[in-house]
Parts: C-alpha cells; structure tokens; sequence
C-alpha cells in the first residue's frame, strides 16, 4: 500500500479550494461595492448587530486583534464603520455602522445568495454542509487548543 499523501484526496486540499473559488465568486461583486471578503465579513456582524466591540468581531472571525485593527482601520476609511471609545472604559472600543455601511446591507443579501445558486445544492444540503464544516472547525481547534 503506498503511504503517500494524495493532494486531490486530502479533505484540508478540497476545503482550501471550496474557499477559494468562494472568495473568487464574491470578489467581483465586493470589488463593486469597495470591499474585501474580510472587511464583507465584518460588516455582515454589524449587520446582526451593531455596536460589537473589536475584541467580538475577532472572536467571531477567529481573527486576532493585529489583524481586526487594520480591517475596521480600512473601513472606517471608506466610510462604513465608525470606532469609539467607551465612555466607562477607555479601553473598550465599539464598531458601529454608518449610513453608508448600513446602506449596502441589501446588496450584501443579494451577494450571499449568489454562492447559494452557484452551488447547485439545496439549502438544507448547504445547511448541513455548514453545519459538518463548524463541527469540523471546533474539533480542529479543540485539538490546536489542547497541544498547547
């Protein structure tokens, strides 16, 4: 039996290039709106609710602070996200949406529909892929956690 490692039967190889061809098919549409998929991410939190803290936004984008700081910086330069300081705590720092970021929530619906339809999946077929994908994502970290 060979023991080699076939790229095309590797599970890691076929979710790298699910991603991939994701970010591909968004990117035109997000070059239109000026956005990156991360920076489309961040404001699809805000769209579920405004106001996250910086640290919510990392945590729910599995992304650390060094790299939310400069997505919320860009945004912000855009126009779209607004950073403030609470006035409690100084150190807490809040995301908020502007009339501008709030405005291209519609658009961002009809964006999310278009992975749906390039598919060729059901939704409840793209519900249970998530669903095996997150179960996935936890186990990997539980066990990245744990080597630690």
């Amino acid at each position: 039996m060979d023991a080699t490692p076939r790229l095309r039967e590797q599970a890691c190889f076929a979710m790298y290039a699910a991603s991939r061809a994701v970010v591909g098919l968004y990117r035109p549409m997000l070059d239109r709106l000026g956005l990156t998929y991360p920076q489309f991410l961040v404001l699809m939190l805000l769209w579920e609710t405004d106001g996250r803290t910086v640290g919510d936004i990392g945590e729910e984008l599995q992304l650390d602070s060094g790299t939310v700081s400069p997505l919320l910086k860009r945004l912000e330069a855009a126009g779209f996200v607004e950073r403030r300081r609470e006035s409690g705590d100084e150190r807490r720092v809040t995301v908020h949406l502007t009339a501008s970021g709030a405005e291209l929530e519609s658009q961002g619906c009809e964006i999310t529909q278009v992975v749906g339809s390039a598919s060729g999946m059901s939704y409840d077929e793209l519900v249970a892929l998530r669903d095996r994908l997150n179960q996935f994502t936890a186990s990997v970290r539980h066990r990245e956690t744990a080597s630690e």
